[in-house]
Parts: C-alpha cells; structure tokens; sequence
C-alpha cells in the first residue's frame, strides 16, 4: 500500500489514481473524512492526518510501502518559517516510527538555494528528510505551467502582467501531470539513501513565450506587460501578505537565474508536455467570466 498526501490536489489526485490504475492499494491522507469520500468510493484506504500532526501522520504512514510527500504551500510565511520546522518535525517522528519502504517528497527547483526565499520551505524539509533512515527522492519540479491558471482571465483582455521578467528570459517549467507521472514511476522503484531528480518540460519558456501560448490559445493577440520591481511590495501588502519579502526573493531568483537547478539543464529529466498544450487546456477550462 502507498500512502498519498496531497490527494485532493492536482499531483496528488493524479498519483493515486495512476497507482490504482496499476492495481496498487492506496491510502489516500486526507483532512477531513469529508474530502476522503470521493477516494474511499475509489476503493482506497482513508487516514485522517496533518502534516502538522505527528500521532495522526504515524497512523497514515503505518504499514506502507511507498508514501508521496507533499507539504501545503505557505506563502505568506512567517520569518524563521516556524510552521515548516514544525511540520518537517512531525514528518520526521512519523517516517522513523513507521519506516515507510521509501518517501518521494515533491520538492521544488532551487531547494537547494541558501538565499533566503519562499522556496526555503523545501529547502528545510530536504534538509530533515536526508536525515531520516529511508530511502528518499527528492523530486524537484520546474515552475509549474498551471501556474498561468491566474492569467487566463487577463489574457482574455489582451494584456498580462508578468512579474518573470525580462520578457525574454527562459526559466525551467514542467507540467503538474508530469510530475505525478514521475512520482508515481519512482514509488515503484527501488534505491538506497537519498536520491534528487530534477524535472521540466522538452523546453524551457519566458514571458514572452507565454503570452504566445495564449495568444494561438484564445486566436487573438496576446502581449505581456512588466509589473515593475519597485511596485511588487506595495502590490503584494494589497493583497493581504504580511510578509512578502520571501516571494519577492523566489521571483528575483527566477529572474535573476540563481534559482535553477543544483546540477544544470544538461542533467535534468525531461517529460514530454508543452507548456502551449497546458495553456490551450487552461483557456478550455477555465470559464469566460
């Protein structure tokens, strides 16, 4: 059996049911019994767990072979990022009670970066999982491509804001349906120690790039359009963040290039979607308000 966090998300979902597809006993982590009644009709296991709960996740983790780690995104974290250490320690407790047959953990380009930033969060938890007494894969995915799920609305009247900039400057992106796929390949693999696979798509994309996607998407002109740097704090604060310094530093990175990954292009797995099939399913989906 492999237990599965994340299952209502879009990588989660997907890796549970290409493990059930295979034939494979799953046990979907959920938080609440409602969210778990979809994957129990499926015919999975169901654990009520947080990853902020060290009892609730040791019952989850009991008796696996395989578990698919995902930690909720924080966004607006708080300095020190004290919800990240305090989950990372209940991870721990659970995966050194249990020991789990292996842990894939979905990580992100540039974990390995010690210039503070948002992507610290898997830094950390890199950090806890190398020391625990299981087998580890640490998949780092690329920028996700639904990540312009918030553009389409914008793209529909002609203009994006693009705070990836410059316009022109490519950085790794890959496919939420391609990390699932990766994950649920490495649950049923066999190794030793702590492992990293870096993931993104055929190619790398930009703004630029982007907006072009949207534009053959929707069959009409489609421009990006820079959010100065200056106004990013200001903007941010608007929204609601009280502590927007570390996004700023994650998109600085990405724009800047030090936030890639530890061993290069060249050694990076790569899958097979576009990022202008994701925008043409994106624009599909997503209804024209």
């Amino acid at each position: 059996m492999f237990a599965i966090t994340g299952v209502t998300g879009k990588v989660g979902g997907a890796v549970a049911r290409s493990l059930l597809a295979q034939g494979k006993k799953v046990r979907a982590v959920v938080r609440d019994a409602e969210k778990g009644r979809s994957w129990s009709a499926q015919g999975c296991d169901i654990a009520i767990a947080s990853v902020e709960d060290a009892t609730s996740l040791t019952k989850a983790f009991q008796g696996v072979e395989g578990v698919f780690l995902m930690t909720p995104p924080d966004y607006d974290p708080e300095p020190g990022f004290p919800q990240t250490h305090k989950a990372a320690a209940a991870i721990r407790y659970a995966i050194e009670a249990t020991q789990p047959g292996k842990v894939v953990f979905l990580s992100t380009v540039g974990a390995q970066v010690a210039e503070p930033n948002l992507l610290n969060n898997s830094k950390i938890t890199e950090e806890m999982l190398r020391t625990t007494s299981v087998p580890i894969a640490l998949l780092r995915a690329a920028w996700f491509m639904e990540n312009a799920a918030w553009d389409v609305e914008a793209a529909r009247k002609g203009v994006v804001p693009s705070f990836l900039q410059p316009l022109d400057h490519r950085i790794a992106m890959v496919a939420s349906s391609d990390i699932a796929r990766t994950a649920a390949e490495l649950l049923n693999e066999t190794w030793m120690g702590a492992r990293v696979v870096e993931l993104e798509g055929p190619r790398r994309y930009s703004a630029n790039d982007i907006v072009a996607g949207f534009s053959a998407a929707l069959e009409r002109p489609v421009r990006a359009e820079v959010v100065p740097r200056e106004q990013w704090e200001t903007l941010f604060r608007s929204q609601g963040m009280k502590n927007p310094m570390p996004r700023i530093r994650m998109i600085d990175g990405f724009n800047e290039g030090w936030i890639d990954f530890e061993f290069g292009e060249t050694n990076s797995r790569k899958e097979r979607t576009t990022l202008e099939a994701v925008l043409r399913s994106l624009v599909t989906s997503t209804p024209n308000s």
